[in-house]
């Protein structure tokens, strides 16, 4: 397992109780397709209001189970399916063309969250996403982080989708990217190590506003707040 992918499990896992439905896993070897599948499109135009490179080619993704879709850059390569995952969910991931992991999907997921501790709270970027609004809940493109027991270690940090509440007050629960979805909920997020070396930025404890403005994050946010279901 990839730090990348142990940092997210971390992130979307801590104080909360999340397993997937229960199911026999999908059928078929895992693969990574470069630049997603057959069934993208590519294009070089940016959504309109969303940030990104407007010269960088982009490719729309329909997720295997024709539900949702979503756009990223076409050097990206998505691994779908990326583990072993309920019957009739998904689960992807999405790297860059230097092999980090930047997102994973996952689809048909159970979640359940005890707010036991509260801790401060830094909530860096908010953007409504009302394509993929619920049951009267609009949920929202986070980046957000938490101060750990330990001031010398930064973080964690997590950028995501959520429908939980807006943090209020001092302090905030612990980080929980989940997002209600049909039959149950789903999650489409990756976390931030500011301790690592990202093009536009240096690394250090107190850089998450600086990442803000590196191209990685403003693709990343631009393919999370991409998301929408395939009428």
């Amino acid at each position: 397992m990839t730090r990348s992918i142990a940092a997210l499990s971390l992130v979307l896992f801590l104080g909360a109780c999340v397993q997937p439905s229960p199911g026999p896993s999908p059928s078929g070897a895992d693969g990574a397709t470069p630049g997603g599948s057959a069934s993208e499109t590519p294009t070089t135009a940016p959504s309109s209001g969303t940030p990104g490179n407007s010269a960088e080619t982009w490719a729309a993704y329909q997720t295997k189970d024709g539900t949702l879709a979503f756009e990223h850059p076409a050097r990206w390569t998505i691994t779908d399916p990326a583990g072993q995952a309920a019957a009739d969910s998904v689960f992807l991931s999405v790297a860059n063309e230097a092999g980090k992991q930047l997102a994973t999907l996952r689809t048909n997921m159970v979640a359940g969250a005890e707010c036991t501790t509260r801790s401060p709270y830094s909530l860096l970027d908010s953007q409504p996403l009302p394509a993929l609004a619920q049951k009267g809940t609009t949920p929202r493109f986070v980046f957000e982080g938490r101060q750990g027991t330990d001031p010398a270690t930064p973080g964690p940090f997590a950028y995501g989708i959520t429908s939980s509440p807006a943090p209020s007050g001092p302090d905030a629960c612990p980080i929980f990217h989940f997002f209600t979805w049909p039959p149950s909920g789903a999650a489409f997020g990756g976390a931030y190590n500011p301790m690592e070396a990202v093009e536009g930025a240096t690394p250090g404890p107190d850089t998450p506003e600086a990442y803000m403005e590196t191209q990685e994050y403003k693709d990343i946010k631009r393919m999370i707040t991409s998301l929408r279901p395939v009428s």
